[in-house]
């Protein structure tokens, strides 16, 4: 046993140079690698936007749209101003008044045959009298008629099918108007401003840039005003006309449906 202890003390004492060296090899080469190791730069704060700012740059915009109208001169702004005003009512008041006539024709074309073998012309009335919309309308027109034959329906559906097109049209000329009549009001001020620009530079006797800039920025300014009303009141014009184009083909469809239906309900009874 006392052979055996003295072995191990003799190995510690031949080894533990060795380990200790070994140890302090480790520690230096992490010192090192510390050292090398670059140090991170923290990330820099991202800029967050406050109210404030976009209050800012909200009221910046309406005040170059403001600064602008006045550079092209409100005496010719202004009426380019007023026909995008009304011919935006107008165009809205139609866009409702279309949605609003838009009808479901294959349901309310299903409630009529159903009403028509369950109580009659009589009951089916009743259904296109409170349906809203032309399509029921034209029903209406032609389920009156159904006592004078299916000829007579069918030519009530078609008179008042037109009558019930020029109220879905109603409106659609005066925006047509304004977008004809902003364009040439915006070439009138610019035709104004050169002519504006050149009585400066008689007066003048001279040609000074700073002269001729200023008649041409009005009639640059009023061509852009009423281009863009144009175009906005053209992209409602065309939506309309493609809303309206749509229920007429609804109609013509539904009427044709309705009239197969009375010749059925008239061969059944």
């Amino acid at each position: 046993m006392r052979k055996l202890i003295a072995l191990f003390m003799l190995f510690g004492m031949l080894f533990a140079p060795m380990i200790t060296k070994a140890q302090e090899e480790t520690e230096s080469e992490a010192e090192a690698t510390e050292e090398a190791a670059p140090v991170q730069a923290a990330p820099a704060p991202t800029p967050v936007m406050t109210d404030d700012d976009l209050v800012a740059e909200e009221q910046s915009f309406h005040q170059v749209i403001k600064d602008k109208f006045i550079e092209g001169d409100p005496t010719y702004m202004t009426p380019v101003l007023l026909c995008l005003i009304l011919g935006l009512a107008v165009a809205l008041e139609r866009i409702v008044t279309l949605n609003l006539s838009t009808t479901n024709t294959k349901k309310l074309l299903a409630k009529v045959e159903s009403a028509l073998e369950e109580g009659g012309i009589e009951a089916a009335k009743d259904v296109t009298k409170g349906t809203r919309g032309p399509v029921a309308s034209i029903f209406t027109q032609g389920l009156m008629r159904y006592s004078e034959g299916i000829e007579m329906v069918e030519k009530s559906i078609i008179a008042y099918g037109s009558v019930e097109m020029g109220r879905l049209e109603k409106g659609l000329v005066w925006i047509s108007l304004f977008i004809s009549l902003a364009p040439m009001l915006g070439f009138m001020g610019t035709v104004i401003g050169m002519i504006g620009a050149f009585d400066s530079i008689e007066a003048a006797g001279d040609i000074s840039p700073s002269l001729v800039a200023g008649g041409i920025k009005i009639a640059l300014l009023t061509t852009v005003a009423g281009l863009i009303v144009a175009i906005i009141l053209q992209l409602f014009y065309n939506y309309c006309v493609a809303k309206i184009d749509g229920i007429v083909n609804d109609m013509e469809d539904a009427s044709i449906s309705l009239v197969d239906i009375l010749v059925k309900h008239k061969l059944t009874r």
